[in-house]
């Protein structure tokens, strides 16, 4: 017996409307699920990369997936308008760049798009990048349509609108560096243990403290200068913003500590700074993305 599969536009038209209905949702959702598949995928291939370009990709691959599910739904909404009497053409029309700023009410949705595509393609700002937009500090996840999602330093996910963007700081190493020079005093042997000291506490801050770090301190060595002064530098790379505890806390512990043991150690002697080495890229400057008309 020979089996005759009738093609899907005649299923289409012999089907019931709740069934025609269905058909289009559940192509909808099969195409979601190819698209996330393939953005999985290429997640996973480029993961264990680290170069610039391969967090170009992940964000050209971001924005491509947020593209291709709202093309699928907005088309599959269309079909489905048009099983219940709303005219295709009409429906269609307004995917056009003036009928979606019209069908919104204003020009949001064009310029979070384009503002999107700009952040990409001007090299402004990848997934993976540490950047500071509006106030709100993180990793970005993804760059979609409509929004940059962030992760920040509690792991809360911060969404933020494309069109609100106007300025971004990037942190091209992906952390702040804050260097903590602890001056050495005493013989050879009072230094050792001086050092010692200083990198036991900087471990000690770290396990009481691990939120404002993105990665474990450590202790660089140590720096004699002309003068003749002697000191350890421990070195920090925390979230930006999150230095207080360093500035306060660690400080004072150090101080405390050599203080009991040498007298005449002063505050002074424990010096806390930031970005003091030379940076092995320039910091690409803030776009400003004020969108034409917009306040």
């Amino acid at each position: 017996m020979e089996y005759v599969t009738a093609p899907l536009s005649e299923t289409l038209d012999t089907a019931p409307l709740w069934g025609r209905l269905l058909i289009f949702a559940a192509i909808a959702v099969l195409a979601n699920i190819v698209v996330l598949g393939i953005r999985l995928v290429a997640n996973l291939i480029i993961a264990t990369r680290t170069e610039r370009k391969y967090s170009k990709l992940r964000s050209v691959t971001s924005m491509a997936a947020s593209a291709i599910m709202f093309s699928v739904w907005f088309l599959t909404l269309g079909f489905i308008l048009a099983e219940l009497g709303v005219s295709l053409t009409a429906y269609l029309a307004s995917a056009s760049v003036i009928g979606l700023a019209i069908g919104f009410g204003s020009q949001g949705v064009v310029q979070d798009l384009v503002n999107g595509v700009t952040f990409i393609f001007s090299d402004l700002l990848d997934v993976g990048d540490l950047v500071e937009i509006s106030g709100q500090t993180g990793i970005v996840q993804s760059i979609t349509m409509r929004f940059v999602e962030l992760e920040n330093a509690v792991g809360a996910s911060v969404f933020i609108p494309n069109r609100t963007i106007t300025n971004v700081i990037n942190y091209p190493r992906g952390y702040i560096r804050c260097i903590v020079d602890v001056t050495l005093t005493g013989n050879a042997d009072e230094k050792d243990q001086a050092e010692a000291r200083a990198t036991e506490l900087m471990h000690g801050f770290h396990e009481q403290f691990p939120g404002i770090f993105l990665s474990r301190p450590s202790n660089v060595g140590r720096v004699a200068l002309t003068s003749g002064r002697e000191f350890v530098r421990i070195k920090f790379r925390i979230w930006p913003g999150r230095a207080q505890p360093i500035e306060t806390i660690y400080r004072d512990e150090v101080v405390a500590a050599f203080a009991a043991t040498d007298p005449d150690y002063k505050p002074w002697m424990v010096a806390v700074s930031f970005e003091v080495e030379d940076r092995p890229e320039a910091v690409r400057p803030s776009l400003n993305l004020s969108w034409p008309g917009g306040k």
